[in-house]
């Protein structure tokens, strides 16, 4: 929810104002955000809250191979499938200031104000990511709408001011940069190996990788036509014109 669309409503966040004059999201748009991504394999990661966002929630963790504890008295059908299949740990209470040690993440995603600011000031107190879900002032880091084709994910992010625009910025590039590009990173990543192990610096690695990325024929345009061979040929064009000066 864009941080405008509290004014005048019930306060949900730490200031507990009674009605909401937005001052807790002043100056948001204005917040540099360091973009990072995370890799979550084996991070404990905590949802808590069984409903729909929930779900969306802990979805999006599994697909990044989070090991994900859920805490809910009650959790939506899937959710309780995921628990019977052995993909999450579901416990099946409310949830407890301890159960957020040994975390990298916690996710609130309950429409219990009082609640929702115990999961973040206990997050905080240990140093944590949380993230209150359409609760801006309650997280520490946001989660933008990603875009992933294979190995390549963009992520977009408006801030808080509009999902709406992050949703049509993410089926428009979707539709941009389709497979061609992610079947690109594939075959890229095959020659990194060789690099490593053959060009000395990484300003030649760097200068190696975009000779073929900006070469012609266009290996984007190559693989629009299929032509995967053509692409791979393209790359063992480029080892060799800098084979001799490796030499």
């Amino acid at each position: 929810m864009p941080a405008q669309a509290y004014r005048g409503k019930e306060c949900v966040c730490q200031l507990r104002l009674g009605i909401c004059d937005q001052s807790c999201v002043r100056g948001m748009l204005q917040t540099p955000f360091y973009i990072a991504c995370l890799r979550l394999s084996g991070r404990r990661c905590v949802v808590v809250g069984g409903g729909d966002v929930g779900l969306e929630k802990v979805e999006g963790l599994l697909t990044c191979d989070g090991d994900v504890t859920l805490i809910a008295p009650e959790a939506h059908p899937e959710l309780v499938q995921l628990a019977l299949e052995g993909s999450i740990r579901w416990e099946r209470r409310e949830y407890a200031t301890g159960d957020l040690e040994g975390a990298l993440i916690a996710i609130a995603a309950t429409d219990d104000t009082d609640l929702n600011i115990r999961v973040f000031e206990d997050a905080e107190a240990r140093a944590m990511l949380v993230n209150v879900v359409d609760v801006p002032p309650l997280c520490n880091f946001i989660l933008p709408a990603i875009v992933r084709t294979g190995p390549l994910a963009v992520a977009i992010s408006t801030a808080g001011a509009s999902p709406a625009l992050a949703k049509r910025m993410k089926r428009e590039i979707g539709e941009l940069f389709g497979e061609p590009y992610a079947l690109l990173a594939i075959l890229l990543n095959e020659a990194r190996g060789w690099a490593k192990a053959t060009l000395p610096t990484y300003q030649d690695r760097k200068e190696f990788f975009e000779s073929v990325v900006n070469g012609e024929p266009d290996p984007i345009e190559l693989l629009r036509a299929g032509d995967v061979e053509g692409v791979r040929e393209l790359i063992a064009g480029a080892q060799r014109a800098v084979s001799p000066a490796v030499g």
